[in-house]
C-alpha cells in the first residue's frame, strides 16, 4: 500500500477523512489573490485577539522574489521561441489532417538548428577577440534568420487553424497567437542589442517566453546585481506577523512605499503606530513629517549621507538606537520566508499567480508564528 493511501485512509480531522492533496491544490487555485490579502487581515486580526500582536510596532522592508525562469539571454530566449513554435506546428500538421498537405514546408521544425547555432554562441560570445566577437555575431544573424523563418511558418498555420472547428485545432492557434508576438519581440531586441549595439531599456525587454510578466530588478545588491521577478513589500509588527504586504510593478523607489505601509496599518489596527522605522532609503523630511502628522510617536528613518551635528545628535538617541536594533530583525523574517515558505521562487505561473504565490507564503508564515507563540504560553 502506498504512502499517499495510507495517509487518506487513516488520517482524519474532526473523524472525517482528510481531503487528497490534489483536491486541496485545486481549491487553492481557486482563491484570488485579493482573497488571500482578506484572509491575511482576518489572520492578523485573529493574532491581535490572541494578544499575539498589539500593533504597536511596525518595520517595514522590500525583498525580491523571482520568477520560475531560466538565466535569460537573446540566444536561450531564441531557442525556446523556436522550440515551442515548432513544436506546436508539428502537432498542428496531425490535427489538420488532409488540410496539412496543402502548406507543405510549414510545418518543418527547426529546433536542432536553432541549438547548433546558440551552441557557437556560447563558445564565442564570451571570448575577447575581434575574430570571435564577429564569430557570434554572424552566429546570432543566422540564428534571428532561423526565428524569423519559424514565425513566417506560424503565419502560414495560423489561418488553417482558426478556420479549423475542433477544440484541438482552436488551442493550438491560440498557443501560436500568445508566443507569436512574444518570439516576435525577442528578434526585435536581439537585433537591437546585438548588432548596433544598442542598450535596450529593461521595460521595453522581455526575458522569460512563459513568464513575460517578470521584471528587471538592479537594486545594487553586490552578490545579485540584477535580479528576475517581482519587488514584494512586506509591513512587519510586533510579535512576527506580517500584517500586509504588497507585489509591486516594476523597481518603484522605495520612499514611495512609506504612506502606503502606514495607512495600511492604520486601516488593520485603527491607530497609528508607537513606533515605526525603515532603512534609509525610505528616508526624506516628507516622509518623517507624514508618521509624525499620523500619530507615530517614534519616527525611526536613517538619514543616509551627510548629517548635521543636529541629525547626529537625533539618531544617537538611546530610543531611535533601539529601534534600529528592532527594525533589523525584519531581515530575519524575510530570510524565514524565502527558506521556510517558498518566497525565494514563484513556482506558480502569470501575474495572477505570482501574486496568490507570495499570498500563500505570508499566510503560511504568519499561521506559524501565532502556532508557536500560542504553544509556548501551553
Amino acid at each position: 500500500m502506498s504512502d499517499s493511501l495510507v495517509l487518506r485512509r487513516f488520517c482524519r480531522v474532526y473523524l472525517e477523512p482528510v481531503p487528497d492533496d490534489t483536491t486541496l491544490i485545486r481549491w487553492a487555485g481557486l482563491i484570488q489573490p485579493a482573497t488571500l490579502e482578506r484572509f491575511n487581515q482576518r489572520v492578523t486580526a485573529l493574532a491581535t485577539a490572541l494578544k499575539v500582536t498589539r500593533g504597536r510596532k511596525l518595520r517595514t522592508d522590500g525583498t525580491v522574489v523571482e520568477s520560475n525562469i531560466h538565466a535569460p539571454s537573446d540566444s536561450s530566449l531564441l531557442v525556446d521561441g523556436v522550440r515551442v513554435l515548432g513544436r506546436t506546428l508539428t502537432r498542428a500538421k496531425a490535427v489538420l489532417g488532409e488540410a496539412a498537405a496543402e502548406l507543405g514546408e510549414a510545418f518543418r521544425n527547426r529546433i536542432r538548428s536553432a541549438r547548433r547555432t546558440a551552441r557557437q554562441i556560447g563558445e564565442h560570445v564570451s571570448r575577447r577577440r575581434a575574430a570571435a566577437q564577429a564569430t557570434a555575431k554572424k552566429a546570432y544573424r543566422r540564428l534571428v534568420q532561423t526565428a524569423q523563418a519559424t514565425i513566417a511558418q506560424v503565419e502560414q498555420v495560423l489561418p488553417a487553424l482558426q478556420a479549423h472547428v475542433t477544440l484541438a485545432a482552436q488551442a493550438l492557434a491560440a498557443t501560436l497567437e500568445t508566443f507569436g508576438p512574444r518570439v516576435e519581440q525577442v528578434i526585435e531586441q536581439t537585433v537591437r542589442r546585438v548588432f548596433p549595439e544598442e542598450q535596450v531599456p529593461a521595460p521595453e525587454k522581455i526575458v522569460s517566453l512563459f513568464e513575460p510578466h517578470t521584471d528587471i530588478l538592479c537594486r545594487g545588491k553586490a552578490q545579485r546585481p540584477v535580479e528576475y521577478g517581482h519587488k514584494v513589500w512586506l509591513d512587519e509588527v510586533d510579535g512576527g506577523l506580517i500584517s500586509a504586504y504588497r507585489v509591486l510593478a516594476g523597481n518603484p523607489p522605495d520612499a514611495t512605499q512609506w504612506a502606503p505601509s502606514l495607512a495600511g496599518h492604520i486601516a488593520q489596527f485603527g491607530q497609528a503606530p508607537q513606533q515605526a522605522s525603515a532603512d534609509r532609503g525610505l528616508y526624506s523630511p516628507a516622509n518623517e513629517d507624514l508618521a509624525e502628522q499620523l500619530g507615530v510617536v517614534r519616527v525611526i528613518l536613517p538619514k543616509p549621507g551627510y548629517k548635521t551635528p543636529e541629525r547626529q545628535q537625533h539618531e544617537k538617541q538611546p530610543w531611535f538606537r533601539r529601534g534600529r536594533k528592532w527594525h533589523a530583525g525584519v531581515e530575519g523574517r524575510i530570510s524565514v520566508g524565502k527558506r521556510a515558505h517558498g518566497l525565494r521562487r514563484c513556482l506558480d505561473h502569470g501575474p495572477r499567480g505570482f501574486d496568490k504565490w507570495v499570498g500563500w507564503g505570508v499566510i503560511a508564515g504568519n499561521l506559524a508564528v501565532i502556532g508557536r507563540t500560542v504553544a509556548a504560553r501551553s
